[in-house]
């Protein structure tokens, strides 16, 4: 235990405190009285508690209390013996009289309390003359350990303008010592540094506002706290720890403009969305509580703009509306600025935004041509006449100079053809009949150019509605098949039919449907008007027969209601059927075919019957030729087997010279060297020659050996590893010699033939053929 710092007449109080004490037969009073020096008594064992200072425990054993046996006679028959934690070595016992001393600095941090036992034994006997006595010593505490703050340094954060009395933060020290015992471990707490802004709560350690601070004057504080023992009393150990104090930002500043009055200029050619300028308002606030919004007040909204512009918060302002210069060159905004989080605790001390002015000048410029309206809308009737008139398009500039203006059309080559303008004055024409049915409308762009600048051009769209007349009759709008039954009855309905008109109508169409004039006469079908742009065609007879007629073709007339009216006539085909009542569409048109091709069903079953025999024909033809296929094809599959040879060994590697010849998979592609070429002729000739005197060890065979060894070496085509290559000795050769002219030294004109006659009947005519010819020669 270190004293060190401890002052000089520090008491440490140890205190014994009995445990379960007993003692048969004893009869002595018990006791329980102050620690001051007073004796106790507890059964049969006496014991005494006391006061001891540090420096007398550092230098020699301290007398602490004794123990004492009421059987104890002061005549040295009694043994005190001391057991249990530090029994020995921190306390030792007086054998005689049972004073316990300590011998060592005790550290009430380290172990508050130590148990012991104490034990009286005869010393003739051995044996006990009391129970064991267990009891305690306990180490009363000193102010010897300094308070320490575990947590620090602190950070807090409060928010700006906070009302005096908020709590900023909770700091909290420790003492090591015995909070239970006296004032070593009660802490106060004091301010060292953070008046008069902050204040600390004494025994809490709660730091409070003392004070509203605004951020934007200072951001951040740094305060200093005390800690003391002993309640602050004189010779307290203290111990303090730094706090910073940041304060958070609020929306306690509104937006300011930098400016009172802004002066821009827009040019009256810029385009719709063009910047014009920006405008600026600062917030001495941060984060979201510095962003703002721009809107612009007054009646010339309509022509700028101002956006908002998140990162930098500037106010940008935009051309809403295209300016003219002419018409107006100058043009004065309210501009206004709010933020966009309000914090109402500060609407009661003045209003969160601004105001400013911002003069905005148009600058003149070249402009070009400016038509009288954005678009044009015109008629012309169709089949109107080539030149007819169809509008004229008016543009002039608008600058003071007031350019002369050119015309033209910027259309496809196929509008081209239609329509025309006069570059002068913007009038119209067609250049060829319009046909509504093909297009009743037609859109022209017309440009209107300056003609001292031509660079200035502007477009205007020309819209063109061609005008209806009734120049197309009505007619069917579908082709009608229309079936009757042999035994149809008079008067039956075959089929209903309307009509169509490509031509509008502005009171909407009406047909009129009727038999043709040369079908007026006819009895055998009535075409009945049902006024409402359709019609019924009846039989007007009773029973038809397909032999005498098959088609009937009925040409109906079909007026319109047009201005002046367009009649046509539609034919419609009636086909005879061999029904009852209903009608077999599929049986009358299988019918109607065979009619159209004049062919009986006997001679058309025969058709049918050669057409299926010539599929089977090329069917079988088919058949036979892939099987052809298949059958050569399968002895080549067989051929290939034969010809497959597996080995399941495993190659030599480099030194295997004999398993596999991989000259085959050498490229070609390097050429071996140019030799000049040998006297071949006189070469064999020498050779053979010698050959039929020397033998297999002659020296000239020998060189021919080494010659063809040596070429194999040279050779870049041969594998890489040495080959073995035999050259057999044939023997001396034939009497008869070669035939060879290669191995003639001289022409065939010094050479005699003569012998060949000598070689027998087999030879006869070779011998000829060489006598003849020397007998030329000469």
């Amino acid at each position: 235990m270190n004293f060190s710092a401890v002052l000089p007449l520090v008491v440490m109080i140890i205190q014994l405190w009995p445990c379960s004490l007993s003692m048969k037969n004893h009869s002595a009073q018990n006791t329980d009285q102050s620690f001051t020096g007073v004796r106790r008594v507890k059964r049969g064992w006496l014991w005494e508690p006391f006061f001891v200072t540090e420096e007398q425990i550092s230098l020699v054993p301290v007398y602490i209390g004794q123990l004492k046996s009421d059987l104890d006679k002061q005549d040295g028959n009694l043994k005190y013996i001391l057991t249990g934690e530090g029994a020995g070595s921190i306390f030792f016992i007086n054998e005689y009289n049972g004073k316990i001393y300590v011998t060592q600095k005790l550290d009430r941090e380290k172990k508050p309390f130590y148990t012991l036992k104490a034990r009286a034994i005869n010393k003739s006997t051995q044996l006990p003359v009391e129970p064991d006595s267990e009891f305690i010593i306990k180490v009363q505490d000193i102010n010897d350990n300094e308070p320490q703050f575990l947590d620090g340094p602190y950070v807090a954060t409060v928010p700006e303008m906070s009302p005096e009395g908020t709590s900023v933060i909770q700091v909290t020290a420790t003492d090591g010592d015995d909070p239970s015992y006296g004032n070593s471990a009660r802490l106060l707490y004091s301010l060292i540094q953070g008046q008069p802004y902050f204040s600390v709560e004494p025994k809490t350690g709660v730091i409070r506002m003392a004070s509203q601070m605004d951020r934007e004057t200072k951001d951040q504080y740094l305060v200093i706290i005390q800690a003391k023992d002993m309640v602050g009393q004189p010779g307290a150990f203290s111990a303090t720890a730094t706090v910073t104090i940041n304060l958070s930002d609020i929306n306690d500043n509104p937006p300011k403009f930098q400016q009172r009055l802004y002066y821009m200029s827009v040019s009256e050619e810029a385009p719709v969305g063009t910047t014009v300028g920006k405008v600026f308002a600062e917030d001495s606030d941060i984060g979201e509580n510095a962003a703002m919004n721009y809107s612009i007040e007054g009646d010339n909204s309509d022509v700028f703009d101002i956006i908002t512009n998140d990162e930098t918060q500037e106010g940008i302002i935009l051309l809403k509306k295209r300016v003219d210069y002419e018409s107006k060159r100058r043009y004065s905004i309210h501009a206004k600025v709010v933020n966009k989080y309000i914090d109402e605790r500060f609407l009661k001390e003045e209003p969160f935004e601004d105001k400013t002015i911002v003069k905005i000048n148009v600058k003149d410029a070249d402009e070009p041509p400016v038509f009288t309206a954005e678009s044009y809308v015109m008629e012309i009737a169709e089949e109107a006449m080539s030149g007819s008139l169809v509008g004229v398009v008016t543009a002039g500039d608008p600058d003071a100079d007031d350019s002369p203006v050119r015309y033209n059309i910027l259309q496809s080559m196929h509008l081209e053809r239609l329509f025309s303008i006069n570059e002068h004055n913007g009038t119209i024409i067609t250049t060829k009949p319009l046909d509504r049915e093909l297009a009743s409308w037609h859109n022209i762009t017309v440009t209107a150019t300056e003609t001292r600048n031509p660079e200035k051009i502007s477009e205007a769209n020309v819209y063109v509605q061609v005008l209806d007349v009734n120049d197309n009759a009505p007619e069917f709008p579908k082709y009608y098949e229309t079936f009757v039954c042999e035994n149809a009855v008079s008067g039956q309905l075959i089929q209903s039919i309307s009509a169509v008109d490509q031509d509008d109508s502005a009171e909407g169409h009406h047909f009129y449907f009727s038999l043709a004039e040369e079908a007026i006469n006819n009895s055998h079908f009535i075409v009945k008007d049902n006024q409402d742009n359709t019609a019924g065609i009846f039989t007007g007879k009773s029973g038809f027969r397909r032999q005498e007629q098959f088609f009937f073709y009925l040409p109906i007339l079909i007026q319109d209601n047009g201005a002046p009216p367009l009649t046509s006539t539609n034919t419609l085909t009636v086909t005879v059927c061999d029904c009852d009542t209903e009608v077999n569409t599929f049986y009358c048109r299988y019918g109607a075919f065979i009619y159209s091709l004049g062919l009986s069903t006997e001679a058309l079953v025969a058709v049918l019957a050669c057409i299926l025999i010539l599929l089977v024909f090329f069917l079988a033809i088919a058949t036979i030729r892939q099987q052809k296929k298949k059958s050569h094809f399968s002895e080549k599959i067989e051929e290939f087997r034969e010809n497959i040879v597996s080995y399941d060994d495993e190659g030599g590697g480099e030194e295997d010279t004999e398993a596999f010849d991989i000259s085959a998979l050498r490229t070609r592609t390097v050429m071996r060297a140019h030799k000049p070429r040998k006297a071949v002729t006189s070469e064999i000739h020498s050779l053979y020659r010698q050959s039929l005197q020397v033998g297999p060890d002659s020296a000239i065979f020998r060189q021919f050996i080494s010659e063809k060894l040596e070429e194999a070496n040279r050779d870049p085509s041969v594998p890489p590893y040495d080959s073995l290559q035999t050259y057999a000795f044939e023997g001396t050769g034939s009497l008869a010699g070669s035939l060879s002219s290669l191995g003639s030294n001289t022409s065939d004109a010094d050479q005699s033939y003569d012998y060949l006659a000598d070689w027998g009947p087999h030879f006869k005519k070779i011998a000829g053929m060489y006598i003849s010819h020397r007998s030329v020669w000469d």
